[in-house]
């Protein structure tokens, strides 16, 4: 028998057999197949409920952590309870002199597949980025990532760290910085809080709405959804 046929051949093929089979396990094609019941989604619109949101979705420009846009719209979405708790946090700020910039809200889970891919082991082993294996909070329309913008002045506010700072000085609970940046920080967290949000231990401006577990992981792309 020729040993091109022998088992040392069987043992490479079995070997090489393996490693393609755990590169697509680790390669989902798709979101994550998802079992129970769920409520029926209901993306709004952030600025159809109140036009005096300031938008910075940094995804649909270069302004972000992959240097290219990877949204074709400029827009911002999250389920509707999310929605309207957001709107209560808003005319809450608005009185102490802020308001609200909103950078992402919904965001498809093909997305979160491009952040992944993209990310070093140790942003993916601190959870910077979403595993698309489980999908994001995003993904299911109850994650908002925002900051504040001083009314008077009309700019964003100077926190702890920049958006999307993969650093120990975004996490929402960083002594460092300036007290005024902290202070901003907290007022943030806390007018959140109030209306059903809970910050992301890593990032101090992501906020997930209390319901998120109701609602499936889509990717629908914004081009999709209805103005």
């Amino acid at each position: 028998m020729n040993d091109l046929d022998g088992p040392n051949t069987m043992k490479l093929h079995f070997s090489v057999f393996l490693l393609v089979a755990v590169l697509f396990a680790g390669c989902p094609h798709g979101p994550p197949k998802e079992s129970g019941q769920f409520r029926q989604a209901e993306l709004v619109e952030l600025v159809t409920l109140d036009p005096t949101i300031r938008l910075d979705i940094r995804y649909a420009t270069t302004n972000n952590f992959l240097h290219r846009p990877v949204y074709a719209q400029s827009r911002a979405f999250l389920q509707r309870p999310a929605a309207e708790a957001l709107m209560r946090v808003q005319r809450t700020l608005n009185p102490k002199g802020y308001g609200v910039v909103v950078f992402d809200g919904y965001r498809p889970w093909s997305v979160t597949k491009i952040f992944w891919d993209s990310a070093s082991a140790e942003e993916r082993r601190v959870e910077f980025v979403a595993n698309p294996r489980k999908g994001s909070r995003h993904n299911r329309g109850c994650a908002v990532d925002l900051s504040l913008v001083d009314l008077q002045t009309g700019a964003e506010v100077q926190m702890p760290s920049g958006y999307d700072e993969f650093s120990k000085r975004a996490f929402p609970d960083y002594a460092g910085g300036t007290p005024e940046s902290r202070a901003l920080r907290d007022l943030l967290r806390a007018a959140m809080e109030a209306e059903g949000f809970a910050v992301y231990p890593a990032e101090w401006w992501h906020f997930d709405y209390k319901d998120w577990r109701q609602y499936r992981i889509m990717d629908v792309p914004f081009e999709a959804i209805g103005k």
